[in-house]
């Protein structure tokens, strides 16, 4: 290639584990309650595919005797904690029972939906973000926009860089695809951010793509505008593209996520002097791809709805992809949003307010022993004190014993082996902070205290 409706609460832990199955994984879930011998054979590439560690988690909390005094309390999963506006949900149902949105709507998505993200683009990126709804495409969830672009730009045996700890689901996709991830390890002393220096180490003639996550899925790391345009530029000068999963986008409260979208200012400012720029003649579309989802900013993460941003020249590719996967998102959600979207700016902004305020409840009242090495969009990811103890250990006792219920970083990285020495990096939990309101994020914290002197372990 050129360079280029809120549900309701579960009573209980097991209750929440079925919710979980029935809406993410029910094949996963399936699995585990009946094992059958099949007359065929499954594919080699889903047999080498991790399975989803979510219900993991779950499984440990049907342990957690729960009561009124003192319920489980979940920090695990990134969903949001509060219903959208009655005005989508009122949108939703009107269009839901409208028989012509029963029907199929081209693969790229409805052009009113396209057109008012555009215009939502140019507000996160700056007024002169050069998008247009040509670039876009509306897809069944952000998971399937990757996949999208996965095939679109690797083959089987090909290779894409992903930083470590990763989002699961890019590795397994990645893998079910035949394609090799290629590991960029990030360190605790380094805020979790990703080299532009050990990336570079990593290319080889079978690159395909560096992948990153900004706000960081798990650690919570943000990512400085200039280290994503020094991705840029590497991906650039090395020929693969930089796809950039924004998620959380909207959950950067104190600056721009990035400049990529805007061409260098007049007169070509070399790179040297404007860091957030990749170079001086530097054009987004020959190299970056953008993905974004609905799920959080807007909190409708049942209605699948993402999207991808990439070179037009590039989207009849994507939309083959698409097309044989989705023929096209579903259509009640964006015939809803489209005039919505720029009448919930306020919404957006206020909910990642709550967000950013329930990230400095969490940090001062956190035990501590108990260290943040990062925290941004939904997630804190946080070094537990005990030593010599794996976090998969941790978290599987915090969810049976105290009744919080947390993710390891084991469940975002490859699994080593069980009984080697715990290292630093085997310490670390992920905690959403989105899904709790602020009396919660305080017991968790007044539980992680108990913890210490409950589990009877050494302490740092």
């Amino acid at each position: 290639m050129a360079a280029l409706t809120r549900l309701p609460r579960p009573s209980s832990a097991r209750a929440l584990f079925s919710l979980t199955c029935f809406f993410l994984r029910p094949g996963a879930c399936a699995a585990r309650s009946m094992a059958t011998k099949s007359a065929f054979r499954l594919s080699n590439a889903i047999q080498a595919t991790g399975r989803p560690p979510i219900p993991q988690a779950y499984e440990w909390a049907e342990s957690y005797a729960a009561t009124p005094a003192r319920p489980l309390l979940d920090m695990s999963q990134g969903v949001p904690g509060v219903p959208p506006p009655p005005a989508v949900l009122d949108a939703l149902a009107k269009s839901a029972a409208t028989p012509q949105n029963c029907g199929y709507i081209p693969n790229a998505g409805t052009p009113e939906l396209r057109r008012a993200m555009v215009a939502e683009m140019k507000r996160a990126y700056g007024e002169d973000a050069d998008v247009t709804p040509e670039d876009l495409a509306v897809t069944a969830g952000c998971n399937l926009a990757f996949v999208a672009v996965a095939m679109t730009l690797a083959d089987a045996g090909d290779e894409v860089i992903l930083p470590v700890p990763w989002y699961f689901n890019h590795e397994m996709t990645l893998t079910m695809l035949g394609i090799k991830p290629v590991l960029l390890h990030t360190y605790a002393r380094e805020g979790f951010m990703p080299s532009v220096e050990r990336c570079a180490a990593l290319i080889t003639e079978r690159t395909k793509a560096i992948v990153l996550v900004s706000p960081n899925n798990p650690t919570g790391a943000i990512y400085p505008p200039s280290l994503i345009a020094s991705f840029a530029r590497l991906a650039r000068e090395r020929n693969v593209a930089l796809v950039v999963d924004e998620t959380y986008r909207d959950f950067i409260t104190t600056h721009t996520p990035h400049r990529l979208f805007s061409k260098p200012q007049s007169g070509g400012v070399a790179s040297e002097n404007n860091h957030d720029t990749p170079s001086a003649d530097w054009d987004w579309r020959s190299t970056f791809i953008h993905l974004f989802s609905f799920s959080k900013s807007y909190c409708i993460p049942g209605h699948r709805l993402g999207l991808i941003c990439a070179s037009s020249e590039i989207m009849p590719s994507v939309n083959t992809a698409l097309d044989s996967l989705q023929i096209c998102a579903p259509r009640p959600p964006q015939v809803a949003l489209a005039p919505l979207v720029p009448t919930l700016r306020s919404f957006v902004r206020e909910t990642a307010e709550a967000v950013a305020h329930r990230h400095t409840l969490f940090k001062e009242r956190l035990p501590p022993r108990w260290v943040i090495g990062s925290q941004g969009g939904y997630y804190a990811f946080v070094r537990h004190p005990f030593k010599g103890k794996h976090a998969n250990e941790v978290c599987k006792r915090l969810a049976q014993e105290m009744g919080v219920l947390t993710l390891p970083a084991g469940f975002f990285g490859p699994k080593g082996e069980e009984d080697r020495t715990v290292m630093d990096e085997d310490r670390w939990v992920r905690f959403s902070v989105a899904n709790v309101d602020d009396k919660k994020v305080e017991l968790v914290c007044l539980r992680l205290a108990e913890s210490e002197e409950a589990f009877g372990w050494e302490l740092d």
